[in-house]
């Protein structure tokens, strides 16, 4: 039987509107349940009190509770198949980080591409790192450190958080920019280095804002240099890295993604809610008092940022010659 053209038309116009039907409830019913925010990270660092102070305030604007999965390991890897495994319906999100634009080079196989597999959703923070010596350390400048560092080639001990770590990145991409050859010392986290820093089992570390503010701040350990582009907020008088080594910049951040092909509108919904939690003056305050700075952004523009990093640390990993523990 032969479906005159008006009538195929009016059929097929029914049936588009009835396809577009369940695609906006599902929508406006958006979030109907709890979502699940998993962590690549322990409680109780810097990346999970942040996730913590987000989700409190997101949970308010949702109308469900955000309820926090702490799946550390693998150098947050394990998080992130978790998500990537997860349904793509935005119930699922994943803390994302410079650890996860790192280990795409510095993992040989992993179970997931990064890239394509989770959609990015949101920024949350950006953070410098700083650059510490001893108060005793003949280095008044990152221009005197470079200096010894050049004229005494692999003396110099600099210690990180680990391999892969964003404090040896730091300082791998310093050692390769500046042209200097220094001792890499990796340990089993922030922690332990930073008091063997203040022991003077080395001489130096590029450790997160979060860690390292409190003994610059103090006295403790001297702050040559933020890692940032320009000088940071939390430490004015501290000149940075791009004043002596020009281009220079590395910085931690967080953000949110969630498994590939989640609906496009959950994932503006999304992006809407935390941007303005971003904006909110309290949240502010506490990432200022964190050393970190608000990044509202939209989707495509934090999608644009874990490529630049990725390709960024890609250079750095193959210059070091790393492998993971």
């Amino acid at each position: 039987m032969t479906i005159p053209r008006r009538r195929f038309l009016q059929l097929a116009g029914l049936l588009s509107a009835a396809t577009a039907v369940p695609r906006i409830a599902r929508s406006q019913a958006y979030p109907a349940r709890p979502l699940r925010w998993i962590v690549g990270f322990p409680p109780g660092g810097a990346a999970d009190i942040v996730v913590r102070l987000i989700g409190e305030a997101l949970s308010g604007r949702l109308g469900q509770q955000v309820i926090v999965d702490n799946r550390p390991g693998a150098g947050t890897n394990i998080a992130a198949e978790a998500v990537v495994r997860a349904p793509a319906d935005g119930y699922t999100l994943l803390l994302v980080g410079p650890a996860n634009a790192i280990n795409a080079t510095l993992y040989e196989k992993l179970p997931f591409n990064f890239l394509r597999d989770i959609a990015p959703v949101a920024g949350l923070n950006r953070s410098p790192m700083v650059m510490l010596v001893q108060p005793s350390s003949p280095f008044r400048t990152v221009a005197e450190f470079i200096a010894h560092a050049k004229s005494n080639p692999g003396k110099l001990s600099v210690a990180s958080g680990g391999n892969g770590t964003a404090s040896q990145m730091a300082g791998g991409l310093f050692k390769m920019m500046a042209g200097v050859n220094f001792v890499d010392v990796p340990y089993r986290g922030e922690a332990p280095a930073l008091v063997d820093l203040r022991g003077g089992q080395v001489q130096a570390m590029f450790v997160t804002l979060t860690s390292g503010i409190e003994y610059a701040r103090n006295g403790s350990l001297r702050a040559l240099a933020v890692t940032t582009a320009t000088r940071a907020q939390a430490l004015p008088d501290v000149p940075s890295v791009a004043d002596f080594v020009p281009g220079y910049e590395s910085s931690t951040w967080n953000g949110v993604g969630t498994p590939r092909n989640t609906p496009a509108e959950i994932i503006a919904r999304l992006n809407r809610e935390i941007n303005a939690v971003l904006a909110d003056a309290k949240i502010k305050a506490r990432f200022a008092g964190l050393g970190a700075t608000p990044l509202p952004i939209s989707p495509a523009e934090f999608g644009n940022l874990i490529e630049t990093e990725t390709v960024k640390w890609m250079k750095v990993v193959k210059f070091l010659g790393l492998r993971p523990n």
